[in-house]
């Protein structure tokens, strides 16, 4: 019987073991990350090298090495050795990879920028990498052109106006998002000091009627149709539908749902806390089918983990989902069930136009969708013909 060489890393390996069990891997994924465990300690003894020096370089050359030595390791990558790397890395035996400092000064002062928003502003993390994107093209621009190094110098308010008819000629489209990314970004520079005066009544405003469109709801018999794609049979299905139950019967956005804890959940008194836009945290009621739904997931469908969030990956390792996942996950239900694709919001939007339906005020729909503005409320009262019909006026000649 061939025995396993002792190996640098042999004192590692039954934690190791024990880390991929406790994140949901299956055997046949463990067997594989321990036979590659086995292979870069074998490696490191060849090559004499210390745990405490190891570095990139070493993890590039110990792959390069090993696919031109063993041709059945072939498609061995960095991905397929992160779960390794991360393992000896939480348990302190391998050093953090080096944090690489910002390259220039914009992207100093970009950083800087990111920070603001998270830390005073309370943004989303989708609308800080929007808003990045724009202060980055914003920043880079000037710099490179007038050698500028931080992109901020001498910033006149014919800078603001000649981004934005570029932005607004790129784009094509909506300007709505890069006009209040570079707001917040003249805001932040103003405070910060670097620029003396404030420059935000410079950026042009964009012309548009809000409010404009109409909610896009889903009829009942469609929302059926998705629901009854979930086959609870399956922890996948147990999960999507949970998912569902909280856009649909709720209204939460995709993002909040996301973020939904094991924690948040107060069965006894029937209730949900919401961890909203802007870090509002909201408790909404808990209907009862909702309710059931996430204790048929909990019991039934959710894998056993460390993390606390509620809705896990279908996969290992079973982290936390991400609300792409959950609009994903929308879209493939109806693919499905046959319908057109949707996203997450719309069951929101079908929330709140089932909620007016049965005859709940606007100020209430708001209070459930957690809106600030009732003004963004009243989109719904235009979906109620019912309501709309008695402000009408009589068409003249209508009657003959």
């Amino acid at each position: 019987m061939k025995t396993r060489r002792t190996t640098l890393l042999e004192p590692y390996r039954c934690g190791f073991h024990d880390y991929l069990s406790s994140r949901g891997y299956s055997e046949n994924r463990l067997a594989l990350y321990l036979r590659h465990m086995d292979h870069l300690g074998r490696w490191l003894d060849e090559y004499d090298v210390a745990l405490g020096s190891f570095n990139p370089s070493h993890v590039a050359a110990f792959l390069v090495d090993r696919r031109a030595t063993y041709a059945y390791l072939s498609r061995l990558s960095l991905r397929g050795l992160a779960p390794l790397l991360d393992y000896l890395r939480r348990i302190d035996v391998l050093p953090d990879p080096p944090l690489s400092a910002p390259a220039t000064a914009v992207d100093q002062l970009l950083t800087e920028f990111v920070d603001y928003l998270r830390r005073e502003r309370g943004l989303a993390d989708q609308t800080i990498t929007h808003y990045h994107s724009t202060a980055s093209r914003f920043l880079t621009e000037r710099a490179a052109r007038l050698e500028v190094e931080d992109g901020v110098g001498n910033l006149q308010p014919q800078d603001v106006v000649a981004f934005v008819r570029a932005e607004a000629e790129r784009l094509k489209g909506s300007r709505r998002q890069p006009v209040a990314a570079l707001r917040a970004l003249l805001r932040f520079l103003h405070a910060d000091g670097r620029v003396p005066v404030s420059l935000i009544s410079a950026v042009p405003a964009v012309s548009g009627w809000r409010g404009g469109e109409l909610p896009r709801a889903l009829p009942p018999d469609r929302v059926e149709r998705l629901l009854a794609s979930c086959d609870r049979r399956t922890a996948s299905g147990l999960r999507d539908f949970a998912m569902f139950a909280l856009l649909w019967r709720l209204g939460l956005r995709a993002g909040e749902v996301a973020k939904c804890c094991l924690g948040d959940i107060d069965w006894r008194a029937g209730e949900i806390l919401i961890h909203g836009k802007g870090n509002r945290h909201e408790k909404l009621p808990l209907p009862v089918d909702v309710g059931q739904a996430l204790v048929d997931y909990v019991c039934y469908g959710r894998p056993q983990s460390r993390y606390q969030v509620l809705f896990l990956q279908k996969t290992a390792p079973y982290g936390a989902v991400s609300r792409n996942v959950v609009s994903q996950a929308v879209r493939q239900a109806c693919r499905r069930a046959g319908l057109p694709p949707v996203g997450a919001h719309q069951l929101r939007h079908t929330a709140a136009t089932e909620m007016l339906s049965a005859g709940s005020s606007l100020a209430a729909i708001g209070e459930v969708l957690r809106h600030r503005d009732l003004a963004t409320t009243a989109i719904y009262a235009k979906v109620n013909h019912n309501l709309l019909r008695a402000l009408a006026r009589p068409w003249p000649g209508a009657g003959a």
